[in-house]
């Protein structure tokens, strides 16, 4: 029977962390005092084991359990409520990492598409690629299509909806998907490049369904959806079984629970099958660290036997005149996305985007000569 290695930073005096950490392997996997548990196949082969505590502040431990693989049952929901079901009520407790057996990957597809299939699907074999959003929400169809057509005119690789775009009477999805993927055709039709537009998934899974078929009948060629607020197991059945392009994991509600960032959208929601991952990058308007971002970008192309690497994808508040140093940072396997940047340029947004692309293009071919890897600052 195979393990899992769950790693969960604890806030604790040093008198009472031992008793904690006895405490949490069992909440995470039996949810009963040692002395109620009489089988002893449940006592040797369900029960957590605590492996080891370490310190590493004061106040502040890592506490490293084993929790047995068989009762997860590989499934989504069932594996995020043993690793932090009961545990996540706790304020004292973060989910930090995990380490999953052979046996319990083979039993998810990972990303479809990885960054070598997503570069292919874009036709960009080298440079990093270049994304924004259609905002703001509020706006009709139509003009969201003529932003669509702007960017995707100017060059940008991926055109994505803001995530805040769903089904509203102003914009309503089917009318906004339809005119946006015309806009981007009648783009590469004009520039002899194809971009690709990214709409937003969300609602219940009659709905997602529903959105997933349309996709297919309009020829749309990526999704975004946002896995915390549909739930991890819709938007892994999602992906696997509805959904045959591209997906990009949009981070909205995944800071609602005590999980760390890199193993939540890094490791997670790249076993899930998210193709690329949104995340804040320092700096912007959110406040996520250096170390983080760095974290996040290592674990979502890391090297995984079985699962292609997803494309990590900067954000929120990204300026134009910062990307160099932003490319700088995580190298070229990376999608840059920027948004208000852009669309703060009012009537010159075309050369504003044009600009951006040049700036990443310019990258690319320095980083071609003289490789570039994600810092670890």
């Amino acid at each position: 029977m195979s393990w899992i290695t769950v790693t969960y930073r604890v806030r604790a005096s040093a008198p009472g962390i031992d008793a904690i950490a006895r405490a949490l392997a069992l909440e995470q996997s039996v949810e009963l005092p040692l002395e109620a548990i009489h089988d002893a196949f449940v006592l040797e082969n369900v029960v957590g084991k605590v492996r080891g505590i370490r310190q590493v502040d004061d106040g502040l431990y890592e506490v490293v359990v084993g929790l047995a693989t068989a009762t997860t049952g590989c499934d989504a929901a069932q594996t995020i409520n043993m690793l932090f079901g009961n545990s996540s009520l706790h304020e004292n407790i973060e989910l930090a990492d995990v380490e999953f057996p052979a046996d319990f990957i083979a039993r998810f597809a990972g990303p479809r598409f990885g960054i070598d299939g997503l570069r292919a699907q874009i036709g960009v074999s080298k440079r990093a690629l270049t994304c924004a959003a259609l905002k703001p929400q509020g706006l009709p169809p139509e003009r969201l299509a003529d932003l669509c057509y702007t960017l995707a005119r100017a060059g940008i690789d991926v055109i994505k909806d803001d995530h805040g775009l769903a089904d509203q009477s102003y914009a309503p999805f089917e009318a906004r998907v339809a005119a946006c993927q015309l806009a981007i055709e009648r783009a590469g039709k004009d520039t002899g490049r194809q971009s690709v537009y990214a709409p937003s998934l969300v609602g219940s899974p009659s709905a997602l369904l529903q959105q997933s078929r349309f996709l297919r009948e309009e020829g749309v060629a990526m999704a975004l959806v946002a896995p915390a607020l549909i739930g991890m197991p819709v938007f892994a059945e999602l992906v696997a079984d509805h959904l045959e392009i591209p997906v990009m994991a949009h981070p909205a509600y995944a800071g609602a629970a005590r999980v760390a960032p890199p193993l939540l959208l890094g490791k997670w929601f790249r076993l899930l099958g998210a193709d690329a991952v949104i995340f804040p990058h320092f700096g912007g308007r959110f406040a996520y660290s250096e170390p983080t971002c760095a974290a996040i970008a290592e674990v979502s192309r890391a090297t995984w036997p079985g699962i292609r690497p997803s494309i990590p994808v900067p954000a929120g508040g990204i300026r134009l005149e910062h990307a160099h140093d932003v490319l700088d940072f995580y190298g070229t396997d990376v999608m840059l996305l920027i948004g208000g940047s852009l669309l703060a340029a009012g009537d010159e947004i075309e050369a504003r985007a044009r600009a951006f692309g040049d700036l990443v293009a310019s990258h690319g071919a320095l980083a071609a000569q003289e490789p570039l890897a994600a810092k670890s600052r």
